[in-house]
């Protein structure tokens, strides 16, 4: 187990590593004047030669890299000079945003997803089936800034018209605000984001369920008088959930490096909103810590995907 461990987490270094590699030579070697890029559109020469010499520009390219390096090894992600701002302030004034949509939304998800997907698989080609699949296939189609404005003019604008004010029309109020303002901002992006999402794990589910209960043990563990229940829920859903734990795993860091559209229906000023503000304002500091941080989730999250599998099926820890 913790050789299978030790070389998930080598591989998970090596892929960063080569991150920074290409994140760097993108930023720092291809523009011709990486300092005014980094400034900005409006930034003065006074502001440029400071850029320029901060980042030691005037240093081997090799010697340009290792500062980067250890910087962002550090959490030193840089100095936004359009905010005036380091990068990692404006990151953690969004991340808790962008956690608290992903977090919630994937509970709901895997919850309708896993529970959609098993009772289609023990009721195959039934009414019960063919009503899950058909609600699973109807949100997966809709574009998911489609059903943020739906839900937006059916729970905020048609229920406030009708002197029913229970959501709010849309933006972040903390949890110092108090839990229940949280939550009302919470709620329609929470389903905006897990009913897209949710027809993939049904759809996982149910087929990878299907092959599982059609096994050998399936059968003998039935045979043995052990009750349905047990049978579903630890002989078969156990072994199903492989395939959705890897989606889980690619969904979840993916998503934490910014839920873009959603955030920006629901005027959710995460890391994904972020991103999309400094990619029009030429913002390259700010791209460049969420694309490290991203990229870092993503990693991160596979490595915590290689670990579930060998708890799930310790043939995996072999390989």
């Amino acid at each position: 187990m913790a050789r299978f461990l030790v070389r998930r987490v080598a591989l998970g270094i090596l892929v960063l590593w080569l991150i920074t590699v290409a994140v760097f030579g993108l930023f720092f070697v291809a523009p011709n004047d990486v300092a005014r890029a980094l400034a900005g559109r409006q930034a003065t020469p006074e502001t440029v030669a400071l850029i320029s010499h901060r980042l030691g520009l005037d240093q081997p390219v090799w010697r340009q890299y290792t500062d980067f390096l250890w910087k962002a090894l550090h959490g030193d992600l840089g100095y936004d000079y359009y905010h005036q701002v380091p990068v990692t302030e404006i990151m953690g004034a969004a991340l808790p945003i962008t956690i608290s949509v992903v977090v919630g939304g994937a509970i709901i998800w895997m919850v309708l997803g896993l529970t959609n997907g098993v009772l289609s698989a023990i009721h195959p080609r039934s009414f019960t089936d063919r009503s899950l699949t058909a609600f699973s296939l109807f949100f997966y189609s809709m574009p998911t800034f489609l059903l943020g404005l739906l839900l937006l003019y059916f729970f905020y604008f048609r229920l406030t018209l009708a002197g029913v004010d229970i959501f709010p029309p849309g933006g972040y109020a903390p949890l110092t605000d108090g839990f229940g303002t949280w939550f009302q901002h919470m709620v329609l992006p929470w389903f905006t984001l897990a009913l897209v999402s949710a027809a993939t794990y049904t759809r996982l589910t149910r087929a990878s369920m299907l092959d599982v209960l059609g096994e050998d043990y399936v059968r003998t563990a039935r045979s043995k008088g052990i009750g349905e229940r047990r049978v579903i829920l630890r002989h078969g859903l156990r072994a199903a959930l492989t395939p959705v734990v890897t989606q889980f795993g690619i969904d979840v860091g993916a998503l934490l490096g910014g839920v873009v559209v959603t955030e920006t229906v629901f005027s959710l000023p995460g890391l994904g909103k972020t991103a999309i503000d400094a990619i029009n304002q030429q913002d390259l500091p700010v791209i460049i810590g969420i694309v490290l941080f991203a990229s870092a989730a993503v990693v991160v999250a596979n490595i915590v995907v290689d670990i579930v599998y060998a708890v799930l099926d310790p043939r995996v820890r072999l390989h």
